[in-house]
């Protein structure tokens, strides 16, 4: 539960966050809504300009915004990020890796390149970040990658939380989405992997599974998009669910648990609503 502040408003129970993908979108309305509860946001994005602009919207917020200019793809600036944290004995306590981007193309503009340029970020860059996160949260006192299971999961000391944003987009194809909701569908699984072997270590991670949120990469999208969110309620929804034991923090609901069921359905019948529901397959190659 979290507490009271002088301003009568609920505290948030983390006094830092690492938040990725802090510079626009869901990722910067999360970043105002924890600094202005008091929590200190290390905020990540690939341009400095971004973050920036954000910390000076937010000075005088009860919490404050250090920009942590970072491309999640380069494992060697990561490195150094925890490197200097770990000089200074820090590590944020809730980590919400949310960087991502979004490049919508059909099948006849299908492009091993475009699908690597997103499987990097979307994908690679999430296990990029998570590799340090942790071995960090686990102790530290054995790499993730050399541990035994039980040196892993039983680490005297563990402790942390970890979100990780994917989409409902992973749950089946959609169309024009084959990169993007393949990269989402693996962090998925990743998540729900890693959960169990978490199970009693004393790190909490959670996966976000959000439907259509008005962002600038939604915006690149060319159909109706049913239930479309705006970012700060997204981000308030997040919130509630980090405050919460649930595993999936899904919004908005009855939209997203639609697409749960389009999971069991028979692909005879899910090729036939999506083709009503998004138009796919008429004059795809005129868009």
């Amino acid at each position: 539960m979290s507490k009271a502040n002088s301003t009568g408003r609920p505290r948030y129970p983390w006094k830092t966050a690492w938040v990725t993908g802090a510079g626009r979108g869901i990722g910067a309305e999360l970043t105002r809504l924890l600094c202005r509860q008091g929590v200190t946001v290390y905020g990540s994005a690939r341009t400095s300009e971004q973050l920036e602009q954000l910390q000076q919207a937010l000075r005088g917020c009860e919490g404050e915004l250090i920009p942590v200019p970072l491309d999640i793809r380069d494992a060697d600036a990561l490195q150094q990020l925890f490197l200097s944290w770990d000089a200074k004995g820090f590590m944020p306590e809730l980590v919400v890796l949310n960087a991502g981007t979004h490049d919508p193309f059909s099948a006849y503009e299908f492009s091993a390149q475009r699908c690597k340029a997103l499987l990097d970020i979307n994908l690679q860059g999430t296990i990029n970040c998570l590799e340090p996160v942790l071995y960090r949260y686990l102790g530290g006192g054995v790499p993730v990658c050399q541990a035994k299971p039980a040196d892993a999961i039983k680490t005297s000391g563990s402790s942390g939380q970890i979100a990780v944003v994917s989409s409902s987009a992973g749950y089946r194809g959609l169309p024009t989405a084959a990169a993007y909701g393949a990269g989402k569908a693996a962090l998925i699984n990743l998540c729900e992997a890693l959960r169990s072997d978490l199970q009693g270590s004393g790190v909490k991670l959670q996966l976000i599974n959000p439907g259509f949120v008005r962002t600038p990469l939604t915006d690149k999208n060319d159909f109706s998009m049913p239930a479309l969110m705006d970012a700060d309620e997204a981000a308030r929804r997040i919130v509630a669910g980090l405050l919460s034991d649930r595993f999936e923090i899904i919004f908005p609901r009855r939209f997203v648990y639609l697409l749960k069921l389009f999971r069991i359905i028979p692909y005879r019948w899910y090729f036939w609503l999506i083709g009503r529901a998004t138009g796919a397959g008429k004059d795809v190659r005129n868009r």
